[in-house]
């Protein structure tokens, strides 16, 4: 006697060949990301890592969103070596000790940005919607 399979049923939304493939690695490295903030962004390295393992082996959706998170770490880790740099160089000369300052406030509002572009982006990839 032979069973047939049920007509409703479907292959994992995780196998190989799948629009969705890619997906864990996409969630895995957006909830690094956002977990960056509590590890004194140690994970954030590792959320990288992930995204780059990831963008291979991913298509359709998973892949704009991990091709985003490479795209937002780099943007942002560049911004914050300038800042850094200008910062430093301010409280250098007594004169620019405000603009340093100024730099200071402005890696908060960097971190700040970091962090809300990573929550969207997880909900975005859970809802099903571009980042």
């Amino acid at each position: 006697m032979t069973e047939t399979a049920p007509e409703d049923r479907r292959e994992p939304k995780f196998a190989a060949g799948h629009e969705e493939e890619g997906k864990v690695a996409a969630v895995i490295a957006w909830a690094l990301y956002i977990l960056s903030l509590p590890s004194a962004n140690l994970l954030v390295l590792v959320g990288l890592i992930v995204a780059y393992a990831g963008k291979g082996a991913a298509t359709g959706l998973p892949r704009q969103h991990i091709e985003a998170q490479i795209s937002l770490f780099w943007s942002v880790f560049w911004w914050t070596i300038g800042l850094w740099i200008v910062a430093i160089g301010s409280f250098i000369s007594i004169i620019l000790i405000p603009l340093g300052f100024l730099c200071l406030f402005a890696l908060f509002l960097l971190t700040v940005w970091f962090t809300v572009k990573s929550v969207l982006g997880l909900l975005n990839l859970l809802g099903g919607r571009a980042p």
